[in-house]
């Protein structure tokens, strides 16, 4: 009897650290978890300037008088943009632009390097010729590696040649010129100023204060939020 108390008194200690080992890393998988969350939901979110300036930005896809407006403030070599851009963009155009619930306007934040510059001029120098959305989805669906010289501006030329519809020469004229290229950096400056910090950052504003979501959000997440903005800001 003795020596079974013995026993049980040396492995207490071990049980008892073990089940606090367990107790540690359940704590730290729920803080995991946690800060997982937090980083793919929508928080509010008031312009620090009071509105966001997007005249510089994007022509408006979508209904002008559309209720609900989404800003995308995006990098064209940015690999989670081109994600949202192929996998989520065209079930909300289907869904929500197309039947004018809501408007899309794309702000240029590109940060990824010198040549994201050139390839953002290029979206406006392809709106000259009435197709920037075109350009916009075309150099996203034809994105190679990040600062790997493929948005290089003899590259991007090259590229838009093969764009139906668009004057190649008339683009290379406008891209060499470096016309569009403090507007692109303006843009850079407004997304900065208003809190975004990486790419895809997005505001989506309705009645009252916009909700602001980061990241390749898969269309689920639009969805919800887009239906709670519609139902308190309907058409």
């Amino acid at each position: 009897m003795g020596k079974n108390k013995a026993g049980n008194a040396k492995n207490s200690p071990k049980k008892k650290s073990g089940k606090a080992k367990f107790i540690i890393l359940g704590i730290i998988a729920i803080a995991i978890i946690g800060i997982a969350a937090s980083a793919f939901s929508g928080s509010d979110f008031k312009a620090r300037s009071g509105s966001i300036d997007t005249t510089k930005g994007s022509p408006v896809l979508g209904s002008q008088s559309a209720p609900v407006t989404i800003i995308e403030f995006g990098d064209y070599q940015c690999p989670f943009c081109r994600k949202w851009n192929l996998d989520t963009k065209p079930l909300i155009e289907k869904n929500y632009i197309d039947a004018g619930k809501v408007k899309l306007i794309y702000m240029d934040f590109a940060f990824l390097g010198p040549d994201s510059i050139k390839a953002h001029a290029g979206s406006y120098c392809a709106d000259e010729q009435g197709m920037y959305w075109k350009y916009h989805d075309f150099i996203y669906a034809n994105q190679g590696h990040e600062n790997d010289g493929w948005a290089s501006a003899e590259n991007i030329k090259s590229l838009v040649s093969k764009l139906e519809g668009l004057d190649a020469g008339e683009f290379g004229k406008c891209l060499d010129s470096g016309k569009y290229e403090d507007r692109v950096r303006e843009n850079k400056n407004i997304a900065m100023r208003n809190g975004a910090s990486s790419t895809p950052t997005f505001i989506v504003i309705g009645q009252g204060e916009g909700t602001q979501l980061t990241g390749a959000q898969p269309y689920s997440v639009f969805q919800a939020l887009l239906d709670e903005k519609l139902t308190t800001n309907p058409n």
